[in-house]
C-alpha cells in the first residue's frame, strides 16, 4: 500500500467521521424533540390527575385502597439502580471496555425487567380498578403508560446490545447508545414524579 493510498483512505475516514457527527447532531435534536413530546404527554395526564384530586371531596374515593408505598420504594430503588448501571455501561463503552459495557447493559435490562415484575405484582394486589374510580383510572393509566415505556426501553436496549455484538458501533460512532441512555434516564425521571404523586402526596 502506497503512501498516497494511505493518505487517501485517511482523508476518506475523516470525511466519513465528520459526516457522521453532522448527522448525529441532527438525530440527537430529533430524539430530544421526541422526548420533549413525551414529556408533554405525561404532563397532560399528570395535570389532569392533580385537577381531579383537587376537585374531589375525598381522596382516594371511598372503598379504594392506596398502592403499597413500601413495594413502590423497593421498585424505585431497582429502577434508579438501572439508571446507574446504564450510566456505567455508557462510560465503559466510551473507554473501550466492551466486556464491562455488556455486563452493565445486561444488568440494566435485568433491573428493568424486575421493575416491571414488581409493577405487575402491584397491579394484581391493589384494591382499585381502572374502571372503578377516578383514582384507579389515573393510577393505572399513568403507571401503565410509564411501564409501557420501560418495556419499550428494554426492547431498545436489547437491540442496542445485539448491535454492539454485530459491530455496528465503535468508540467514535455510537449515537444509538447515546439515544438509549437518554431514553432510559427519561423513564427514571418520569418515575420520580409518579412516585411522588401516587405514593408520597
Amino acid at each position: 500500500m502506497t503512501a498516497a493510498t494511505i493518505a487517501h483512505e485517511g482523508h476518506h475516514d475523516d470525511h466519513a467521521l465528520a459526516l457522521y457527527r453532522e448527522v448525529a447532531d441532527i438525530r440527537l435534536l430529533g430524539f430530544v424533540l421526541f422526548l420533549i413530546s413525551d414529556c408533554v404527554l405525561f404532563s397532560s395526564f399528570i395535570f389532569a390527575y392533580i385537577y381531579m384530586r383537587d376537585a374531589a371531596p375525598v381522596w382516594p374515593p371511598t372503598g379504594v385502597g392506596l398502592p403499597d408505598a413500601n413495594l413502590a420504594a423497593v421498585n424505585s430503588i431497582i429502577l434508579f439502580g438501572s439508571g446507574a448501571t446504564m450510566h456505567f455501561a455508557m462510560e465503559n463503552w466510551k473507554h473501550g471496555t466492551e466486556i464491562k459495557f455488556r455486563r452493565w447493559m445486561v444488568a440494566t435490562i435485568v433491573l428493568g425487567a424486575l421493575f416491571l415484575t414488581g409493577q405487575g405484582w402491584e397491579y394484581t394486589h391493589i384494591n382499585a380498578t381502572w374502571w372503578g374510580s377516578t383514582f384507579g383510572a389515573a393510577f393505572f393509566t399513568l403507571t401503565g403508560m410509564h411501564g409501557f415505556h420501560v418495556f419499550c426501553g428494554i426492547i431498545f436496549l436489547i437491540v442496542l446490545l445485539n448491535q454492539t455484538l454485530s459491530g455496528v458501533y465503535n468508540k467514535k460512532q455510537y449515537f444509538g447508545l447515546v439515544a438509549g441512555t437518554l431514553y432510559w434516564h427519561f423513564v427514571d425521571v418520569i418515575w420520580v414524579f409518579l412516585f411522588f404523586l401516587f405514593y408520597v402526596w
